[in-house]
């Protein structure tokens, strides 16, 4: 499907064949990001995950590191991968066909990251079947256990809902016959990190995009202004929408609280002497202050008015930059 058949020049580094791979990887996702009409999987969320990896990363690696050069390899390799899976991570965005109108289209657990690595190793496997053709010995093909890493790493994103903590959570950080990668334990953390790495602006921002793009039939009326009509002219849809918003309110307190309960739990395999700077330093925000803070500015009373939710998620300020 990919062919690399006619590339002029195969990568001569395993830095230039990850550079490649992220290329494509980028070109593909951009497609499903006009495709599926993406508002919180887009470029920026990519980054942004990029950007927490590597906050994590800078902290553990130094334990990693000791005083000889293979070490030392290994550990930029790891960064390399890292960095690829945080880009590729959502490549594929794989949604339940709708089958009733003013409901919420839905991923199912999976589905869109196993479509991914499925995609992004098929690519790889391309380019090493090129290798193994004109340069079997290069140190920039990927080898077996890059691939396995890489496959880990993102499935490793996967998320479950836990219908205690009426929040998501990613299963495999708590597998007990599953040894993680680093790689894949880092991505799973900076991958839902917004509230703990970056704050209550940035996790408010990432949940009013999230809204937008599992509910797209709230776009046209919100660009229109249709919205703020339909408690008098269409009180049917007003309650669908405003029971919408709020079960994502809610969902929005659960998910601080059950980030913040089990960070302890989900940082325990890092090295011993990281773990307190990654909790007060790159976690910061997981703390009781933090939580009160969502609890406080998230509107979740049955009462709330369509009106006081639409003010709560500031939609047309992220549809402006659409």
């Amino acid at each position: 499907m990919y062919s690399l058949e006619h590339s002029s020049q195969l990568p001569t580094t395993i830095a230039e064949s990850i550079a490649q791979i992220k290329t494509f990887a980028l070109q593909e996702f951009e497609r499903e990001i006009v495709q599926k009409q993406l508002y919180y999987h887009t470029r920026d969320h990519v980054n942004n995950v990029q950007r927490r990896a590597n906050q994590i990363f800078q902290v553990v690696c130094p334990y990693w590191t000791v005083p000889n050069e293979k070490t030392t390899l290994d550990i930029s390799r790891m960064k390399l991968l890292l960095d690829l899976c945080a880009i590729a991570h959502d490549m594929v965005q794989v949604f339940v066909v709708q089958t009733q109108a003013h409901t919420p289209r839905a991923r199912q657990p999976g589905v869109s990251e196993m479509a991914t690595i499925d995609r992004l190793l098929d690519y790889i496997n391309q380019l090493n079947q090129q290798f193994q053709k004109h340069a079997p010995t290069s140190p920039a093909r990927l080898t077996d256990q890059d691939i396995s890493i890489i496959r880990d790493a993102i499935a490793a994103t996967i998320c479950a809902y836990d219908h205690i903590e009426q929040a998501i959570y990613q299963p495999d950080l708590y597998h007990p016959h599953k040894s993680l990668s680093p790689v894949a334990r880092i991505l799973a953390l900076a991958d839902i990190g917004a509230l703990g790495i970056d704050g209550v602006e940035v996790y408010h921002q990432e949940g009013s995009l999230l809204v937008l793009e599992e509910n797209l039939d709230l776009i046209p009326l919100i660009l229109d202004g249709t919205i703020y009509s339909l408690g008098s002219n269409n009180s049917e849809l007003y309650q669908n929408i405003q029971k919408r918003l709020l079960n994502r309110c809610r969902f929005q307190v659960n998910f601080a609280k059950s980030r913040f309960a089990r960070l302890e739990r989900e940082i325990a395999d890092f090295p011993d002497d990281a773990i307190s700077t990654l909790t007060n330093e790159v976690f910061k925000h997981l703390n009781p202050t933090t939580i009160q803070e969502v609890e406080a500015k998230t509107p979740t009373h049955e009462n709330t008015t369509l009106e006081e939710l639409l003010q709560f998620f500031e939609f047309e300020r992220y549809l402006k930059k659409h």
